[in-house]
């Protein structure tokens, strides 16, 4: 009788799960197709069975991976058989996914760690459902002092003032920024107003001693650098 029970583990979810951890320990970034990675991610989530209908169902709904991984709650919420506890599991898979990536531009000369910037803004931004601008204060190291979040909207004067952009800088003894906002359409080419909110930016900070170095769009089909389009 015992080993009919273990020879059924073998074969069925439990075996699926040991066989699925061998790979991904043995194999590794790539050993695993998107959808195991999901299953691996909510077996946290649900003690025993079968997770692979709710990962290829969030990636139906989702796209990719990495829409599935940002995606609202309550969109998650909405696939069959995710429940609360298996959104907590996609959350906390995202939050590290952010620290990781966050870690790599830290105590760091950004422009020296570009690729790295870039990777955490992606992750960070590329997937989100409303625009959003940051500006990047660094000292004359070129090194982070403040990721600051200015707003949400589109990128004019009602959302991201220069005022403001650079008094918040001169307050920090700023020597430099980079612009960042995301396009959630996904083309991450800069529009009309892109290019003239942040010549003026430019503009202001240039007699007090304050550089914008790039302005980044980001946006689920790739980044945009102002500065390598010859744009500012």
């Amino acid at each position: 009788m015992s080993q009919d029970i273990q020879k059924s583990d073998k074969s069925g979810a439990s075996g699926h799960r040991a066989r699925l951890r061998e790979r991904l320990l043995g194999g590794g970034a790539e050993a695993l197709a998107d959808y195991e990675v999901l299953e691996y991610l909510l077996f946290g989530a649900l003690a025993r069975g079968d997770t692979k209908p709710q990962a290829k169902a969030l990636l139906a709904r989702f796209g990719t991976l990495a829409g599935v991984l940002n995606a609202e709650p309550a969109a998650l919420k909405q696939v069959k058989g995710v429940s609360d506890a298996s959104v907590g599991m996609i959350k906390i898979g995202a939050l590290i996914a952010r620290r990781m990536a966050r870690s790599e531009v830290q105590d760091k000369p950004v422009l020296g760690s570009w690729q790295a910037l870039l990777d955490y803004l992606a992750i960070d931004m590329a997937h989100l459902n409303t625009e959003r601008v940051r500006v990047l204060y660094l000292n004359a190291r070129n090194r982070l002092l403040l990721d600051h979040h200015f707003g949400d909207g589109t990128v004019d004067e009602a959302a991201i003032h220069p005022r403001e952009v650079i008094k918040r800088g001169l307050d920090l003894g700023a020597s430099a920024m980079i612009l960042v906002h995301n396009h959630p359409s996904g083309n991450p080419e800069p529009s009309r107003a892109d290019i003239q909110i942040t010549r003026r930016i430019a503009d202001a900070g240039r007699p007090l001693g304050i550089t914008v170095h790039d302005h980044v769009i980001v946006g689920r089909e790739g980044h945009v650098s102002m500065r390598a389009k010859g744009l500012i």
